[in-house]
């Protein structure tokens, strides 16, 4: 990955436009690295092997993550509004990107069978998790009603003093400038989801887990192609 463009392109083409051509090259590589696991798999390969091929695959998320938290510094809505997603993946968004306990509920029959201390460690981080999205979600939704409230004051009608209204706005600015907080925490739950799961799991079981996550995100990249390709009647 070329990371280092996002310096280097800095004053030619902003940070967004960088990310979505740097995703475009992570879903390239994204799919290398999943065909070499595919294949992995497929023949059985020892476990020292196959580990080498998940680490990859763990690395390109956190590298991905890396990518997000570099725009996120400059414009936080572009991560927000999951315009660089597909139309059908942006029905399912997250603050920025998938539920992890959502994806942990999806992979649970991907990853039988499993042992008891598996199956307790499995259902602790999906709890955990889903405890984290809650409090994340209720901090969010606390600062768009305070960010509401302020930008609807009384002190911004047309009638107040133009120090008020400028003091107000900066006021909102500063709330706003929280949000990148909650999305960068948000971003980092996923990757921690995905990295405790590989703990609980074996190698094979974590390398069918991203198989499986991979199809769903295909599947879902392919259910927006074939949105936007059907005939449409007036």
């Amino acid at each position: 990955m070329r990371v280092n463009r996002f310096p280097n392109a800095y004053n030619l083409i902003s940070d967004a436009a960088v990310f979505d051509m740097e995703y475009t090259r992570w879903l390239e590589e994204h799919h290398r690295l999943l065909c070499e696991l595919r294949a992995a798999v497929e023949e059985q390969q020892p476990e020292n092997k196959l580990q080498m091929f998940v680490d990859s695959c763990l690395a390109h998320y956190d590298q991905m993550a890396y990518l997000k938290s570099i725009v996120m510094k400059s414009d936080v809505f572009h991560i927000i509004s999951g315009v660089w997603m597909t139309p059908a993946e942006r029905c399912f968004m997250w603050m920025g990107g998938f539920r992890p306990s959502e994806l942990i509920k999806m992979l649970s029959s991907h990853i039988e069978p499993l042992t008891e201390q598996q199956i307790l460690g499995v259902c602790g981080l999906q709890q955990s998790t889903r405890e984290t999205e809650e409090a994340l979600s209720q901090g969010l939704e606390a600062l768009n009603l305070s960010l509401s409230d302020t930008i609807t004051s009384d002190s911004l009608s047309c009638l107040s003093t133009m120090d008020n209204y400028m003091g107000q706005m900066a006021v909102a600015v500063n709330k706003l400038a929280t949000l990148e907080g909650f999305i960068r925490q948000a971003d980092n739950l996923r990757q921690q989801t995905l990295h405790r799961l590989y703990q609980i799991l074996t190698t094979r079981q974590m390398a069918r887990c991203l198989l499986a996550i991979a199809e769903y995100f295909h599947r879902l990249r392919a259910l927006s192609s074939l949105w936007l390709a059907r005939p449409r009647h007036e």
